[in-house]
């Protein structure tokens, strides 16, 4: 499976708090090995992120991903459910 970033996840990614990104590396790896892990509450997303999922990183930060393909997975943003569902 190919992971990639869009600038914008990355930008705020740097910005995240540090276990922030390290529970984020965790669940990615979780991710990548079963991507429907209950733990991860994968679901589709509508409204403005319409054709977008998300999985939770922890009980009130997510990441919201794009699947390009079968192999091929876009994450385009990360936050809290507050900053990603004004």
């Amino acid at each position: 499976m190919e992971i990639d970033y869009a600038p914008d996840f990355i930008k705020k990614f740097k910005k995240t708090p540090k276990k922030i990104t390290i529970v984020f590396r965790k669940r990615l790896e979780l991710f990548i090995k079963n991507k429907f892990s209950p733990i991860l509450n994968n679901h589709q997303l509508a409204g403005n992120y319409k054709g977008l999922r998300s999985i939770n990183i922890t009980g009130d930060w997510r990441a919201i991903y794009q699947e390009i393909d079968k192999n091929t997975i876009y994450f385009v943003e990360i936050g809290t459910h507050s900053q990603l569902y004004k």
